[in-house]
């Protein structure tokens, strides 16, 4: 056996195509889960957010690999209108059309949370205050009632998701 055939780097076809394969198994699995409101269970959104890349990467080799066939394919009428088809969707879909989603409110109620003083939140969750304090004095967190989330941050360095989970999370 020749060190060739040992050392022989994949083509592109032979790592495109599982790539593309596996990706899209995830993105179809987190992406249900998460169109089902199921993505509160551990990293799903997380996963579905940062292997959305892998799959582009897949996708780009995949492309490259089968480019003649594909570029055969856009001649016909059936390739025109399916692309034609997702790109007015997804033009589409860059306008809300009066409705309101959770990700578009999900930034606005976290900034509003993060700048809420700790009172205010204590009260959001139906705990005194001093019952939070404790809550973060048992973290090793030395904050105040009158303190944000973003200002214990600049204090401690602690990230944001991490106080606010300790707020709005159970014990």
């Amino acid at each position: 056996m020749s060190l060739i055939k040992i050392f022989k780097l994949p083509t592109v076809r032979n790592w495109a195509t599982p790539l593309v394969t596996a990706a899209f198994i995830l993105m179809m699995c987190t992406g249900v889960m998460m169109f089902f409101e199921l993505e509160s269970f551990g990293v799903i959104t997380v996963v579905h957010q940062w292997f959305s890349w892998i799959l582009l990467l897949g996708v780009a080799g995949h492309i490259t690999a089968n480019f003649k066939p594909l570029k055969k394919h856009l001649k016909t009428s059936w390739g025109i209108y399916s692309v034609l088809l997702f790109l007015t969707i997804f033009g589409l879909s860059l306008f809300s059309w009066g409705i309101v989603t959770g990700p578009q409110l999900e930034r606005p109620i976290e900034l509003a949370l993060v700048d809420a003083p700790l009172s205010a939140l204590a009260d959001v969750v139906g705990i005194p205050p001093n019952v939070l304090m404790e809550k973060f004095r048992i973290q090793g967190i030395e904050a105040n009632a009158t303190q944000s989330i973003r200002e214990v941050v600049m204090l401690t360095g602690i990230d944001e998701n991490d106080l606010l989970g300790i707020v709005f999370l159970a014990d």
